[in-house]
């Protein structure tokens, strides 16, 4: 296993930061079963800095601390993102790197939506409407914010010169 190294952490940190601060900042439309987290767009750049999966677990975790939804959003939504970034390191055409975090927020968090705001006997009727909810605003966010984000950033090498690469 290759060693972190400290401008990586750095990095992660930055990362994990700004993810809390702008979901944060934006929480009027970043929670619950319609959601615009703007902060996603920042999920396809593990695709050019595995490491960057850290950081955007931990700010996730942290803007998930101040939910209106529930506490298991905690749980859920972070492991959604965890596992969104551990799938979109692998992807390898740009137009396809949103699908993981889409698909993963929309079946884990459109199931935590319907297990939470949902009678037991309309948890397939909600996982199926807040789970197309949640794609929806993942997709919108992804496709119009963090591809064009991940595309100027492989464009210009920053996360190369922010690490210190040549």
């Amino acid at each position: 296993m290759k060693k972190i190294t400290s401008r990586q952490i750095a990095l992660n940190g930055l990362v994990a930061g700004l993810y809390a601060a702008v979901t944060i900042l934006t929480a009027s439309f970043a929670y619950g079963n319609i959601q615009f987290r703007i902060a996603e767009a920042l999920c396809p750049l593990v695709a050019l800095e595995p490491s960057l999966t850290i950081g955007l677990t931990l700010g996730c975790l942290i803007a998930n601390l101040f939910s209106t939804v529930s506490a298991l959003d905690i749980i859920v939504g972070t492991a959604a993102t965890l596992l969104a970034c551990l799938l979109t390191r692998f992807i390898k055409k740009t137009w396809a790197l949103p699908l993981p975090t889409i698909l993963c927020n929309m079946l884990m968090v459109g199931a935590m939506l319907s297990a939470v705001l949902m009678p037991a006997s309309e948890f397939w009727k909600g996982l199926a409407v807040f789970g197309a909810e949640v794609g929806a605003g993942e997709a919108v966010v992804l496709y119009i914010l963090g591809i064009p984000l991940y595309q100027f950033i492989r464009k210009t090498k920053l996360i190369d010169k922010l690490l210190g690469r040549r």
